[in-house]
Order: structure tokens, then C-alpha cells, then sequence
């Protein structure tokens, strides 16, 4: 080869990317391995997308995964060091632009009437926020318990009173509505007529029938399609059922794990040369939680407290406009364009804590809590086809195998792997049960693999809260009048995506 035809072939690969020189991309109408073509119905019927791109799902902007810094960004004498800086990689993702809005839980819940009133009303009360968390005994609030969560006028404000299990229920939910609704628009089943309710008395004809759910669909060897009425063919002139090869259903919404989580919040983005400036204290660049620009100086850059008795500053200008929590579109985004990753409300994260998180940790994807579901087999059909066990709520039921629960996984704390028999004469330890707990500290809170990670700081907090790296605990149970969520997905490849 010439040294020119070299040299031109080092320079488009340099202009290429950084990474390496791209080969000449394959066909796409037939195997490269046998010969055979794709998308031939006069042949297997084996089908590829081509040109396929993912879509951006609504309401969330992509985040470009990377390296960073996790954990603390300085040192204070008085906080809990249980966030030591450690190095990790997070990988891309989706997370949601904005908190969950009241809007938004209420059209769950309005969803979970309309299914399970008549027949299991338990379902629809266990999803209903606890406006009870806005009593206090030295203040009125009584106000916001009856107004908060229905008021027109807090459609907009972050949905609070909902507990990490909560929470996770509604991604699933989520999960299934829009995957139910990317099935009806490719025009692969029709689109449910809730009308037909009115006759339905049975939970099980409800819950098998008519609830669609991703993983139910997904698992079945044969799909109804909801009121299904002339479902696309496939190539064969049977009922078309999808799987994940056909790009049209969504993968799974959840919460986003606590690297994910900071990564975001701190917006991790290199320069034109390569280089990050890492060491942000906030979600914002600077130090100050006062907007430096010329043209917004001085104005508030989160919603918190500044002070004891201060939750909004004092009238006119320097006031933040929020007593309480206010609209998830308030203050400026960050540099990933995500709105309140600092104050408003906390946001619960994927991860049972630990206080030595930073100790037993994974150098990519950072996560402590995997329990890995087996869903449960009721039958097998005359096929051969497994017949899976449906849940209450039309799901897959689930369990999990021996050995599948790894939240305690490398505890690393050994006292915390340790029964201890502990007598107790203040009488807030149970005499006779065994309980894991470190026996010099009984008056310590009890941490448990149901002890959830909260991040973000809320509009009662002091700003100390608002760097991301901070971490707190709440049993999962459990909710507050100033936690709320975002849903994260992971994002599948590498490939480009489209809003």
C-alpha cells in the first residue's frame, strides 16, 4: 500500500471518532453467516429491524454515562461519613426531566379505580399518597392534607406522601400503560374499552384478562389482545405477538439507582479539549446557591431553607416563592437539563443503605440491592408451554430463589453479619428475639435490607442537603412530606436516539 493511501486511511479514521476506524457496515437484507435472506415470508419469516433508532421515552432526556467522582466533596466535621469519594462508571440511561407531579400519581390512581373498585378496593386505598404526613402537632397544616393531592392548584407540585414500594409499583404501572399504548399504535392490539367494566364482577377475569402487563405478554406462549378487534397479521395470517426483537416495546421504568442518581444530578459533562471539571458542589456550577449571572443575580437556585424559621426569604425579589414545595418545572435545569435535583422534595433511589457503601462497591453500574424474581409456574399446557401464575394485580407472580436475595451481599460491616442476644433495660430492644445490630450502640436505628436510599435535599432541609453526594435512609414502608420520585430506564446499546 502507498504511503498517501495510508495516510488517508489513518485521517478518516482519526476524523472518524477517537475510539477506532468503523468497517463498512453489513447488509441488512440477508444473513451474513448463512446466506439467507431477512424479512422473507417465502422463506423462515425471520425478521430484523433495519435502520432502527431508539426513541427517547416522554417525559425523560438521555444521559450519557461516564466516569466520575462519587461521593463526598469535602470534608465536615460534624457529617456522617458513609459517602468516601470512590471512582466509578455509570452507563447511559433515561431519566425523567421533572419529579412526579400529583397530576401524574392521580392519573394512577384514577387508572386503579376504574380497574379494581368493585372488585379489590384494597388495591386502589394501598396506592393512595398519606396526606396524613402533613399534621404536625405544633403547626396547621390541615390546609395542605385536604387540598395537597387533588387541588388543581398543586398539579404541578411534586407528588409526596409515597413510599419506596409505592413508588416502585407505579413504574411498573407506567412500564405497562406505555407499552400498552406502543402495542395499540403499531396497530398490534386494539385499544382497551373500559366501558366493558361495567359487567365485569370477577378479579381473576379482570386481573388475567384485561390488565395488560409487559412481562405478562412477554412471558405467555399466546396473547388475547385486549377487546381485541382485527390485530395485525404476521407473515404466516396469525395474530402477530411482538417480543423485544421487534423494537417496539419500551424497557422497564424504575427508580434510578444512587449512582445514577448523583451522576445526573451532578451533570458530569467534558469540554470541546476533553477535560471535566469535577468538584461541583451542587447540581449548579459555583458555590453559591444565589444565581451569579448579570441578568438573574441573586435569585434563589432551589427551593430549601435557608435558615431556622426562614423557608422562603422575605417578600419581593429575594423571595423564593415556595413555602412549601412548589412546581417541578421551577429554577433552571441542569447541565443535562433536569429540573430540582437539588431541594424541592427528596427523591428515593433503588438502593438499601449502608453505611459502608463506598467500601463493597462495583467499579461500573454501582448498585446494592439486586433480589432477582423467578416468576412462579402455575402449569404446563399441552405444548409444552409454561402457564405462568397472575397476581392480584394482573402481573406475573414472582419469587425469589434460594440465594437470589443479595441485598446483604458483602455486608462490610462484620458486626452486621453477626445474631446478637441482646438484654436491653430501656426497653426498645424485644429481650428474647435476635436482632442484627451492633450490641455497643442498641439506641442506633436499626438498619435493615428494607432501608432505602434518599437523595436531593427538600424545602425543609438546610442547604448542606442539596449536594448530591449527601446521602439519608428511610424504611421503604415509610413515606415523608418531603420525599417524592423520578423514574429512571436503562437505555439498551449504544445507538442514537430520537425525541
Amino acid at each position: 500500500m502507498k504511503l498517501k493511501s495510508i495516510a488517508k486511511l489513518a485521517s478518516a479514521c482519526f476524523l472518524i471518532t477517537l475510539v477506532g476506524c468503523i468497517g463498512k457496515p453489513a447488509n441488512e437484507s440477508y444473513s451474513r453467516v448463512t446466506g439467507w435472506s431477512y424479512n422473507d415470508k417465502t422463506s423462515t419469516g425471520f425478521s430484523v429491524k433495519k435502520d432502527y433508532i431508539t426513541e427517547v421515552p416522554s417525559g425523560m432526556v438521555s444521559i450519557e454515562g461516564g466516569s466520575f467522582t462519587m461521593g463526598e466533596k469535602g470534608e465536615y466535621i460534624t457529617a456522617p461519613r458513609d459517602s468516601r469519594a470512590r471512582r466509578i462508571t455509570v452507563s447511559s440511561f433515561y431519566m425523567d426531566e421533572y419529579e412526579i407531579r400529583n397530576v401524574d400519581w392521580r392519573e394512577y390512581t384514577n387508572w386503579m379505580k376504574l380497574v379494581f373498585s368493585k372488585t379489590a378496593p384494597r388495591l386502589v386505598a394501598k396506592s393512595m399518597p398519606d396526606d396524613k404526613i402533613w399534621r404536625e402537632e405544633l403547626a396547621y397544616n390541615e390546609p395542605y392534607l385536604e387540598n395537597y393531592f387533588t387541588h388543581p392548584s398543586y398539579d404541578q407540585y411534586p407528588v409526596v406522601g409515597i413510599t419506596w414500594e409505592q413508588a416502585m409499583d407505579y413504574c411498573t404501572w407506567r412500564t405497562d400503560r406505555v407499552n400498552e399504548l406502543a402495542l395499540v399504535r403499531a396497530g398490534i392490539i386494539a385499544a382497551p374499552d373500559f366501558s366493558k367494566l361495567k359487567n365485569l364482577t370477577d378479579h381473576d377475569s379482570i386481573a388475567n384478562n384485561f390488565v395488560f402487563n409487559t412481562q405478562k405478554y412477554l412471558n405467555q406462549s399466546t396473547y388475547q389482545p385486549v377487546a381485541g378487534k382485527n390485530p395485525k397479521k404476521d407473515l404466516y395470517g396469525q395474530n402477530r405477538k411482538v417480543d423485544r426483537s421487534d423494537g417496539i416495546l419500551f424497557f422497564e421504568y424504575r427508580l434510578p439507582t444512587e449512582a445514577e442518581w448523583e451522576f445526573a444530578a451532578y451533570a458530569i459533562i467534558s469540554g470541546k479539549n476533553g477535560n471535566v471539571a469535577e468538584g461541583r458542589i451542587y447540581p449548579w456550577s459555583g458555590a453559591q446557591a444565589r444565581n451569579p449571572t448579570k441578568r438573574q443575580l441573586g435569585q434563589m437556585q432551589a427551593n430549601f431553607v435557608r435558615g431556622r424559621g426562614d423557608m422562603m426569604g422575605t417578600s419581593g425579589s429575594l423571595n423564593d416563592r415556595a413555602t412549601i414545595t412548589t412546581a417541578v418545572n421551577s429554577y433552571y435545569p441542569n447541565d443535562f437539563g433536569l429540573y430540582n435535583m437539588a431541594g424541592n422534595v427528596n427523591e428515593w433511589v433503588m438502593d438499601v443503605y449502608r453505611s459502608t457503601s463506598n467500601d463493597d462497591v462495583s467499579e461500573y453500574n454501582s448498585f446494592r440491592g439486586n433480589v432477582y424474581l423467578t416468576p412462579i409456574v402455575s402449569n404446563v399446557d399441552e405444548l409444552g408451554n409454561k402457564v405462568y401464575k397472575i397476581d392480584s394485580l394482573g402481573r406475573i407472580a414472582t419469587e425469589v430463589a434460594k440465594g437470589d436475595d443479595v441485598r446483604s451481599y458483602k455486608d462490610g460491616d462484620p458486626m452486621s453479619q453477626i445474631d446478637f442476644q441482646i438484654a436491653d433495660s430501656t426497653g426498645l430492644a424485644n429481650l428474647n428475639s435476635k436482632i442484627k445490630s451492633d450490641p455497643t450502640d442498641i439506641l442506633r436505628p436499626k438498619i435493615t435490607d428494607k432501608t432505602r436510599v434518599y437523595k436531593g435535599g427538600s424545602w425543609k432541609d438546610r442547604i448542606y442537603w442539596l449536594n448530591p453526594s449527601t446521602r439519608r435512609y428511610l424504611d421503604q414502608d415509610k413515606c415523608t412530606n418531603d420525599i417524592g420520585f423520578r423514574c429512571a430506564m436503562s437505555k439498551i446499546g449504544n445507538m442514537e436516539t430520537k425525541k
